[in-house]
């Protein structure tokens, strides 16, 4: 027996379908023309237990010869991340209108390539790890940083990503590039190039934009954005450097801004803390913003003057 009720669910189910078949771009149905999302996270995962054999797992075992199980691993992400290449190489304009035998055989090329680039990203992991443990006193040891410093899983698993950028896959980079977001506050773009001995401290709200160039020892501390000075020109931007280059030995304190295709931070130069940078600085500079003036009251006194406050060179890093 119909009731009221029912009749309701059915029109709002009705015109919600009807509003599906609207053929606007959030209206797509077919269900399995893109990467799964979940699947590509559980590669990320599996991807960081190669990087990392000792470090990441699913489970505490023990076993008579280790190298059988990472063999199984690998072999198993081979196999899956291919499948995930032929569903997202449809989005690449070269790919749109080829056969299903082009498309895995296209994915096994880019899947072995791409896996022919792991121990060149294992060895700038070693690096960062290093840079990692140099910079933060509060290390109690690399094992310390590989199981929960941020810093360096955002770093590692941009590092997977931007090989895939540079094989031309679509989709899958960014959904690993912002899964590394979503857990580590991080922001970094599959695109950016980074150098070796990269260290991110403590991490949260960093962005680093998709045409950054980053050398080698730079550092950088939480909130720095290295972006776009302005993104007003939208889809007509799209291949123009539009974020800064950083050059080696770098340290960049929390805070600050650094914008524009055109910027460049010279090599060895120290940017303080809410620095905001649209134009290039000169290599060993050191840019601060000078501190605002503080007064501290106990009742109708000052306890401290300003006088007091400021240091030699009138800039605080905040780390």
């Amino acid at each position: 027996m119909e009731t009221a009720a029912n009749r309701k669910t059915n029109d709002t189910v009705q015109a919600l379908l009807a509003d599906y078949r609207k053929e606007r771009d959030i209206d797509r149905m077919d269900f399995f023309s893109q990467p799964d999302r979940e699947e590509v996270k559980t590669l990320v995962q599996k991807l960081l237990q190669i990087c990392y054999p000792g470090y990441y797992r699913d489970r505490v075992y023990r076993s008579i010869n280790e190298e059988n199980l990472i063999t199984v691993l690998i072999e198993d992400v081979i196999y899956n991340l291919r499948k995930q290449i032929a569903i997202a190489l449809r989005y690449n304009e070269a790919y749109a209108k080829a056969s299903e035998e082009t498309l895995s055989s296209a994915a096994e090329d880019i899947t072995l390539a791409f896996f022919d680039k792991i121990p060149t990203i294992r060895a700038y992991l070693e690096t960062d790890l290093q840079a990692a443990y140099d910079g933060d006193p509060a290390a109690t040891g690399k094992e310390d940083i590989v199981l929960s410093y941020p810093g360096l899983m955002a770093i590692s698993i941009n590092r997977l990503a931007h090989e895939l950028f540079l094989l031309h896959v679509p989709l899958i980079p960014r959904i690993m590039t912002e899964y590394a977001h979503s857990v580590t506050g991080i922001d970094i773009h599959p695109g950016a190039t980074i150098g070796r001995y990269f260290m991110i401290d403590h991490g949260t709200g960093v962005v680093i934009g998709e045409t950054s160039i980053i050398g080698d020892h730079v550092k950088v501390y939480q909130g720095v954005t290295i972006g776009a000075l302005s993104t007003k020109g939208g889809q007509n931007l799209r291949g123009i450097k539009r974020h800064p280059t950083i050059e080696d030995e770098v340290t960049i304190y929390a805070g600050a801004s650094i914008l524009g295709g055109m910027t460049t931070i010279g090599r060895g130069s120290v940017i303080g803390s809410n620095a905001f940078i649209t134009t290039s600085i000169a290599e060993g500079t050191r840019v601060s913003i000078r501190n605002q003036e503080l007064q501290l009251k106990k009742g109708d006194s000052f306890c401290v003057s300003k006088s007091e406050l400021e240091q030699d060179e009138a800039w605080f890093y905040v780390i």
